[in-house]
């Protein structure tokens, strides 16, 4: 008699409150059942319940296992359906964070192929660049792009990125180019100043060690894209993803400085709150990212 039916019948035992009920649910007899239920306290070496014609009752022991029992059937049940059917159908309502300019270009716009592939899904958005408390504000998944990510949460990396320093040709013509970390002192720095932002400053690697340069300039603002716009317009040096300036460096209308310093990776991830069984939604929701993201010449054609 294999295991798994040996905690079948004692589970099913218990919650019918009989042996005569449980049976007639499995459409056995009760001697057989009550076999089952013998094996399994032989097997373990304990008592698990106390029987008699009228009453059930679980020892210590018992009560203990069958928490175990039912955590372990949940589990298998949950199994088979991934299996059977979860692997190949998502369901149910999406609820995603992800970085105003970033998921408006990079996030967003994947949407609508996504649900054509999976129909009983529907997706709502939060862009936007606070960081969203994904538990509280009750998100499902957030895209975010570096930074310390909380020890309660998964991150799945999308994909490669690094945080560079840059400006035009023009405004290095006219103001120098820094060469050293202190040097940013001395130049106009276009920061982000949304609570939480770069007004803390901006972060390298110096040394092997992370370090953190504060840094002024007289212009400042929440939106991402306007920082990137002043950049080009040579007002002063901004820090962005790699991402976000691609097209830029490629033609040269952006330089990068500083690159012995930045940080090694401040790579694009997805996060989720860690739970037992992720479902099945926002896991192909990540995978279909990643499939974008990984094709060749993505981030040079988007």
């Amino acid at each position: 008699m294999d295991k798994l039916t040996q905690i079948e019948a004692f589970v099913d035992v218990v919650e019918k409150g009989s042996l005569a009920r449980a049976a007639l649910g499995q459409n056995i007899t009760p001697v057989m059942l009550g076999r089952r239920i013998d094996a399994l306290e032989k097997r373990l070496g304990v008592k698990l319940m106390h029987r008699s014609t009228r009453h059930l009752t679980l020892t210590e022991q018992g009560t203990v296992y069958l928490d175990h029992c039912r955590k372990l059937l949940a589990d298998l049940g949950y199994a088979d359906q991934l299996v059977s059917e979860g692997r190949h159908k998502a369901t149910g309502h999406l609820i995603v964070s992800a970085p105003a300019a970033f998921g408006r270009k990079h996030v967003a716009p994947h949407a609508p192929q996504f649900v054509r592939a999976n129909p009983a899904v529907q997706i709502s958005f939060n862009l936007t660049d606070r960081v969203i408390d994904l538990i509280r504000e009750g998100y499902d998944l957030g895209i975010r792009i570096g930074g310390n990510i909380d020890p309660n949460f998964v991150a799945v990396k999308l994909a490669s990125n690094r945080r560079v320093v840059c400006g035009t040709p023009a405004y290095f013509e006219r103001h120098g180019i820094p060469r050293t970390l202190e040097d940013l002192a001395q130049h106009n720095c276009l920061a982000f100043n949304l609570q939480g932002g770069q007004q803390r400053g901006w972060y390298f690697q110096q040394n092997g060690k992370p370090v953190t340069i504060k840094v002024a300039g007289n212009l400042d603002c929440n939106d991402g894209e306007l920082l990137h716009r002043w950049a080009c317009e040579d007002l002063g040096l901004a820090w962005r993803s790699s991402w976000e300036i691609q097209a830029q460096l490629i033609s040269g209308e952006l330089i990068t400085v500083l690159d012995d310093y930045a940080l090694p990776q401040y790579d694009i991830v997805a996060v989720y709150p860690q739970q037992r069984h992720l479902p099945v939604k926002t896991r192909f929701f990540i995978d279909a990212l990643k499939a974008i993201y990984a094709q060749p010449d993505y981030w040079l054609k988007n």
